[in-house]
């Protein structure tokens, strides 16, 4: 299934054993949720558990071998004041919106949709059978981009910089910079880090982290050890470590490999009015949004 191959750039373990290392302050799983016309998924930001991650307001996980949980897929369905990150691991994804736009999302390829004043989109499963598995975020966009032209950033797999941080660990840099390295994701306005990591038995990997960024690790295959010395801890497959201060995230693989996304982004601290698929500041603006939309404004 890894997205992982041959010829990629060669960057060393950054930052290990320098600066501070982000403890894990809370680490919690996903609840069972479904969404769209019935698509199975599992919840982790979003939940009473976590409501959000500023400036991360949810994940979901998308990953079932049985059509049943995901051929229905996401009929049309609009948004206002945010942006949607998918990112395929397997299977593949069709999406179009009222613009004209479509595209395909194919394993290893990503999504970053700014829906800014609003748009009418869909995604459905261009397959009837096999594995579809990948995740969904959204990030909050600031109240000066709220009403901004939407657009679509799809970038397919092969323009994913893949990187080697040291011996068995390899970075799939989808946002942000590692090492020189930079991600395919621009002119996002949260200054986002978005890493893809594998680490073999044994490999560890510091990943430099901007001090001032709210910052996540969701494993998603093994387990990996976050964090450093006797404060590290274990976090199994399906399971979300929030991340405490600090400039970068100790991450090692123990008796098996571990995978996981790394993701960090700049905290907005606005205020949030939220409305099912509208995000926006105050509720005179999600009633407003409301209206735009039954109005066909979008």
């Amino acid at each position: 299934m890894s997205q992982f191959h041959e010829g990629s750039a060669d960057v060393r373990a950054e930052g290990a054993g320098v600066g501070v290392a982000r403890p894990v302050l809370k680490v919690l799983r996903g609840r069972p949720a479904s969404d769209g016309a019935g698509v199975r998924l599992t919840r982790v930001i979003g939940t009473p558990d976590l409501p959000d991650l500023d400036p991360f307001l949810m994940l979901d996980e998308f990953r079932s071998d049985d059509a049943a949980d995901y051929l229905a897929g996401f009929p049309d369905h609009p948004h206002r004041g945010f942006e949607t990150v998918t990112y395929m691991l397997a299977g593949r994804m069709r999406h179009g919106d009222n613009q004209g736009n479509t595209g395909l999302l194919r394993a290893g390829s990503v999504q970053w949709m700014t829906a800014g004043r609003g748009i009418v989109h869909s995604e459905m499963p261009e397959q009837e059978d096999g594995l579809m598995w990948g995740f969904q975020l959204w990030v909050n966009l600031p109240a000066k981009d709220k009403m901004t032209a939407p657009r679509y950033q799809d970038i397919p797999p092969e323009a994913v910089p893949e990187v080697e941080a040291g011996t068995g660990a390899r970075v799939r840099v989808i946002a942000g910079k590692l090492g020189g390295v930079e991600g395919p994701v621009r002119a996002v306005a949260t200054d986002p880090i978005y890493l893809d990591v594998a680490l073999a038995p044994g490999a560890a990997f510091a990943a430099p982290l901007p001090a001032d960024h709210a910052a996540f690790a969701y494993v998603y295959e093994g387990a990996v050890r976050v964090g450093a010395g006797t404060a590290a801890r274990r976090i199994a497959r399906g399971e979300l470590a929030v991340l405490g201060p600090g400039d970068h995230a100790d991450l090692a693989a123990e008796g098996e490999e571990g995978r996981l996304i790394l993701v960090a982004g700049r905290p907005l601290r606005e205020p949030i009015a939220r409305y099912g698929p509208f995000v926006m500041n105050t509720a005179d603006e999600i009633r407003q949004a409301i209206e735009d939309f039954r109005a066909g404004r979008f």
